[in-house]
């Protein structure tokens, strides 16, 4: 029994702390693995914020380089050395770490940050004066616009068409100190939204139908500007997808690389999806610390609420006992969380639950430190970013 197994493995714990389970954890990045079917995974660091675990999946088969979340985080995993392919995902316009790219050999031979406009160029410039070549990645957006002012997908990139790709690709190739290795293009309309929301079965048709119909689009578009961009620049890498979307992207033929990282923590918004499941891996534990009546155990702590939208699933959830759930009107809150259910009856003072957060790497911004888990024992304790004393955004 799962929760068992936990219980014993810290016992001498006290809530609430956080854990990654090793076994689920390898489950998970195999799988990642098998679906991305011979393509390499580049791990999403933002998806993990541990880098004993960030280094524990590029040591697998099938693995490599980083995805950062910042210019200051790719610059400090260069210095500890844990890749020497470090993306940037997101445009920077932190001046300092341009200057320390800029300043640093190895970490220009390392680092490719993100681009998708010119103005981007011109902001590098203005942050470091004169410099040697600055590697760059352009962004493609492969949202959906199925008609006019119609854009289903992350607002990122400007630069939608298979034209506006190669005439920027042409303006970077022609610009002095900069060098363009990389087009990435993320579906987030795919990737990052389940087909298989819990108790909504109308949203579900809707997510179904708007996947079924840009998947399609965006392969053909994708590879249209992917050809536009070769025939200006020799490119080393074409990233595209997310843990939600790796079969997908891993069919279209100008793909070389794919990105993944919740898939290794399984948060509560992977249970939304059909085709794949993985297992719970990141888990935090809290005390019940009241209980008001039969039926309700109170809880010290647990309003870890994730980023998007302020809707009932970025709440975490009660994992262990099963039969758990918080309450509507209350929610997770800062100093407690309520939960109800058959299962609170047999909860006492001191008793511990097991609650999973909606997102993945977003609960280490909350613990110093994570408690790495095998069988019924901690196989060993690692800083987190915050233990590391890293704030990057």
């Amino acid at each position: 029994m799962r929760r068992t197994r936990l219980d014993v493995a810290t016992k001498d714990l006290d809530p609430p702390f956080a854990i990654v389970d090793l076994d689920a954890f390898d489950h998970n990045a195999a799988d990642l693995a098998r679906r991305a079917a011979g393509h390499p995974i580049r791990v999403a660091s933002k998806s993990i914020r541990v880098r004993d675990l960030v280094s524990r999946a590029l040591e697998r088969p099938g693995y490599s380089g980083i995805m950062c979340y910042s210019l200051a985080e790719a610059l400090w995993l260069s210095e500890q050395n844990v890749s020497d392919d470090l993306l940037v995902a997101y445009p920077t316009a932190d001046r300092a770490a341009l200057q320390k790219l800029a300043a640093n050999e190895t970490a220009r031979q390392r680092v490719t940050i993100m681009v998708d406009s010119i103005e981007h160029l011109d902001f590098v410039d203005a942050a470091i004066g004169p410099h040697s070549d600055i590697r760059v990645c352009l962004e493609l957006d492969v949202s959906w616009r199925p008609l006019p002012g119609v854009h289903i997908g992350p607002r990122r990139s400007p630069i939608h068409t298979p034209q506006q790709a190669r005439a920027l690709a042409a303006r970077i190739t022609q610009r002095r100190g900069f060098k363009l290795v990389g087009v990435m293009a993320y579906e987030g309309q795919i990737a990052g939204l389940g087909d298989n929301p819990p108790g909504q079965p109308l949203r579900a048709i809707g997510i179904r139908l708007i996947q079924a119909k840009s998947g399609p689009e965006l392969v053909a578009r994708r590879t249209a500007a992917i050809t536009a961009v070769r025939q200006v620049a020799d490119l080393e890498f074409v990233n595209g997808g997310g843990t939600g979307s790796l079969e997908l992207t891993g069919s279209d033929p100008s793909v070389t690389e794919l990105a993944a990282g919740s898939g290794l923590f399984g948060p509560t918004l992977f249970d939304a999806y059909q085709s794949f499941k993985p297992v719970p891996a990141a888990l935090f534990a809290l005390s019940v610390v009241r209980k008001p009546n039969k039926r309700t155990a109170t809880l010290f702590a647990g309003g870890y609420i994730a980023s998007g939208t302020p809707t009932p699933d970025r709440q975490p959830s009660p994992y262990l006992p099963e039969g758990l759930k918080t309450l509507g009107l209350e929610g997770a809150g800062e100093v407690q969380t309520p939960v109800t259910g058959k299962a609170a009856e047999q909860l006492k003072i001191g008793d511990r639950v097991w609650m999973r957060h909606a997102k993945a790497g977003e609960l280490f911004e909350r613990f110093d430190e994570v408690h790495l888990v095998r069988g019924d024992r901690i196989e060993r304790t690692v800083p987190t970013y915050r233990g590391e004393r890293r704030n990057f955004g």
